[in-house]
């Protein structure tokens, strides 16, 4: 697959990953900056937590951004509807901003990216021309 790699976004679920195993497929894919789309930046691993993961990446280098506000799901009437709202379209732009700059990785508590709102997205990003790759494990990617 021939990626543009100046208009790549990758996508990642937080999961019950370690935080080694988190930092590790980060860094792997030379990811400098980190964007929570989560709308409740809270998890039942510490080191998920809003504060704690700010922490931890900026141990290894890589920043932390939370756009949840304009991006997190559990949206009324459905995901998919709030991305015609302006509300979204702003926090898409800022990511698209961030990403311009930055590789960039979006994520999420959900491993898999077809059962949470990272894959609407993605979609609209595509819209935008942005080529997407969905990380779901070390190894294991999904370009769809």
């Amino acid at each position: 697959m021939n990626l543009n790699r100046d208009k790549l976004i990758y996508t990642l679920g937080t999961s019950t990953r370690s935080s080694e195993e988190f930092i590790k497929i980060l860094t792997s894919h030379g990811v400098e900056v980190v964007v929570d789309v989560r709308r409740f930046p809270s998890s039942r691993f510490e080191h998920f937590c809003q504060e704690k993961l700010d922490d931890l990446l900026s141990e290894a280098g890589i920043n932390y951004v939370y756009l949840g506000e304009k991006l997190g799901g559990y949206r009324r009437g459905g995901y998919q509807n709030f991305t015609t709202t302006s509300e979204f379209q702003m926090g898409l732009k800022k990511l698209e901003e961030i990403a311009q700059n930055k590789r960039t990785a979006i994520i999420c508590a959900e491993r898999l990216p077809w059962r949470c709102h990272r894959r609407f997205i993605a979609v609209e990003l595509e819209k935008h021309r942005w080529q997407i790759i969905h990380i779901i494990e070390q190894e294991k990617e999904w370009p769809p």
